[in-house]
């Protein structure tokens, strides 16, 4: 993890620069109307969130807090805002979905088991390469599992939707990137962990070889019968060890910017 940090990427600031604004979609972002009612703004819908999470078998104290700390509400839209605590996926637009909080929580806690953390229980992850920004959400909770993220969208809709939606959190340590998310982010490289929420045939060729040894990726998968599955794949001293593990459901992974 001693790579250079890259001069580019698109950085969350409250008004974008001339240069940067080159580089994203012109097309403006829809505006998201947030609900502000103190229900759905109280620390106590998300602590219920969290204990529905623990029961489910969530166990690691860091992803509980990261999913405590984030206001799913906001990243939805106002009709929405009222099961934004639910276990449930939301549409978000442009035939995506925001991911269901269970499912957000167990990738997330699956990254942290990535070989470099073993034995360090207390620690973040180092840089995280998130494919597919969607709304922004779990880039968010990301935020607070590790030193600096990455994430990059394919659709220009959501590129700048999410930029809306994170700009006043001002995570200086997320990065949104619009582009083909199958190529990864050479620039970044190497990366201690890659999360995926869309699912392809197979793990891109282009992860494997973004992935930092003792990384860790995450991400759907087209399984035997049909359907997708998560697959874990560490890179160790020895080579990659992959692990298939329960069924999913997400959208499909597509190439290209549209």
């Amino acid at each position: 993890m001693a790579s250079q940090r890259p001069g580019f990427p698109v950085r969350l600031t409250p008004t974008a620069s001339a240069a940067t604004r080159g580089r994203t979609s012109a097309v403006p972002a829809k505006p998201v109307v947030v609900n502000q009612t103190p229900s759905m703004a109280s620390d106590a819908v998300r602590a219920r969130m969290v204990q529905r999470l623990t029961a489910q078998g969530v166990a690691d104290v860091r992803v509980l807090r990261a999913m405590s700390a984030v206001e799913r509400h906001r990243f939805v839209d106002s009709a929405l805002v009222n099961q934004a605590y639910e276990d449930t996926s939301l549409p978000i637009g442009l035939g995506q979905t925001i991911s269901k909080p269970s499912v957000v929580a167990r990738m997330i806690e699956l990254l942290l088991g990535a070989p470099a953390l073993a034995n360090k229980p207390g620690d973040r992850l180092g840089r995280v390469l998130e494919i597919g920004t969607g709304c922004g959400y779990q880039a968010a909770v990301l935020s607070h599992v590790a030193t600096e993220v990455y994430s990059i969208e394919r659709l220009r809709g959501l590129h700048e939707r999410a930029r809306t939606n994170l700009r006043p959190f001002r995570l200086a340590t997320v990065h949104l990137l619009l582009g083909d998310g199958m190529v990864g982010y050479a620039k970044g490289a190497p990366y201690a962990a890659i999360i995926a929420a869309a699912g392809g045939e197979a793990v891109p060729e282009a992860w494997l070889a973004q992935l930092a040894v003792g990384g860790r990726i995450v991400a759907p998968t087209q399984s035997s019968n049909g359907g997708q599955a998560l697959v874990v794949v560490d890179r160790t001293a020895r080579g990659l060890e992959r692990r298939v593990l329960e069924a999913v459901h997400f959208v499909p992974l597509k190439s290209g910017i549209a």
